[in-house]
């Protein structure tokens, strides 16, 4: 195997580590300039499609949140999050590694996703500048009635 198809395939199984499945619509929020293009494009390469953008005007099975401390407030950020996914969908949001501009503290990270009604479930590295947080809908005992 050659030293590309390595690489695709490195990324490829990190979308998929990530959750990323063909066929899912993963909405893009927040996109810049610093983003990861290697881990979009591996996020594309596994869903079979194009991101979808901020003006997608449908649910979506998954938020990709690009956000730096100083895009404002990341609960606003969240609670707008949540209301683009499907009932059981997924946010990842994607904050820049610690030292990097940008870099949001965990508290920060783990408060906001609570006080927007969100659960962490994981962290993981997601490339060479940024961090990813699974934050998903938490099962309540309300919702076992």
């Amino acid at each position: 195997m050659s030293a590309t198809a390595d690489h695709a395939e490195e990324r490829t199984s990190l979308a998929a580590r990530l959750g990323f499945e063909p066929g899912q619509v993963v909405q893009e929020i927040g996109y810049d300039d610093d983003v990861d293009q290697d881990l979009r494009e591996a996020i594309e390469a596994t869903i079979g499609q194009e991101l979808a953008d901020e003006d997608y005007d449908d649910v979506a099975d998954v938020v990709l949140l690009w956000f730096r401390d100083e895009d404002g407030d990341l609960t606003d950020a969240l609670v707008d999050a949540i209301g683009l996914i499907e009932d059981g969908g997924t946010v990842w949001l994607m904050t820049p590694k610690t030292g990097r501009d940008g870099y949001v503290e965990p508290s920060d990270i783990n408060e906001a996703a609570q006080t927007a009604g969100l659960a962490q479930t994981k962290s993981i590295n997601a490339g060479k500048d940024w961090t990813g947080s699974r934050l998903v809908t938490p099962k309540t005992a309300r919702a076992k009635r």
